[in-house]
């Protein structure tokens, strides 16, 4: 697998205010994860959230999903590349074409700007949605198949790595090779209910499977220790 660096649990901040996040924040440490932005707080609270939970030393996936057309994208792809974020994503079903723009607006920003280039991922399929979802989408392939041409499609536009179910990474590390990122969510412990997810895997599990990095938030967020969740994560992964 490819030289992975730092942290591999990234703890999905899903809140609808700083003081919220901020108080997760501080019983969290950058020596044991990075951090996720999604739409909900990105919302609330703006870019500066990024900057100030950067400030705390964390590194921060930006996971805003962006899916419009190409140029769009490519300026939305940079804007969040100024902020200095660890990774940002794009929906692969955006297509190819939005998918070479959002890597060539992140070549042409690292150029400009002191060589920083975030990774760059695209969703494949949602880890809420089953074969029922897609068929109710008008997708007919099986899940796996629509994951395998989505990330098909998205190695074959450049980028970094995918957003898929840790159940799909064993055939994906087997069919996209070793420098390929995957980042999992829908990651429970044993003793966590599923909520909303419906393909889940434990964190070891998930890393065997072929895992890069692992997205978990109400497991550690509800703890009544979060950090100690992540050291136990940490160990059980290594």
């Amino acid at each position: 697998m490819t030289d992975i660096q730092g942290p591999r649990i990234v703890v999905a901040m899903d809140f609808d205010n700083a003081d919220d996040c901020f108080y997760m924040a501080k019983r969290l440490s950058p020596q044991y994860c990075r951090l996720k932005v999604g739409k909900e707080l990105f919302t609330a609270c703006g870019p500066r959230i990024i900057e100030q939970l950067m400030r705390l030393g964390f590194e921060v996936f930006l996971d805003l999903k962006f899916h419009d057309i190409p140029n769009t994208v490519a300026k939305a792809v940079k804007a969040a590349a100024q902020l200095g974020v660890w990774m940002v994503n794009v929906h692969a079903s955006g297509g190819q074409r939005m998918m070479a723009a959002a890597r060539e607006s992140l070549e042409q920003q690292a150029i400009h700007h002191n060589g920083h280039k975030p990774l760059l991922i695209a969703v494949t399929v949602l880890t809420s949605f089953d074969s029922h979802d897609l068929q109710s989408i008008g997708v007919q392939e099986s899940l796996e198949e629509h994951v395998l041409h989505l990330t098909k499609l998205t190695k074959d536009s450049g980028l970094d790595g995918v957003v898929c179910s840790a159940r799909e990474a064993n055939v994906l590390r087997a069919n996209f090779g070793s420098d390929f990122c995957l980042v999992t969510p829908g990651i429970r412990l044993d003793s966590s209910p599923a909520d909303d997810q419906r393909r889940t895997l434990t964190p070891h599990a998930a890393i065997a499977a072929g895992s890069s990095y692992l997205v978990i938030g109400r497991p550690i967020t509800q703890a009544q220790d979060p950090v100690a969740t992540c050291k136990l994560i940490t160990q059980s992964i290594h």
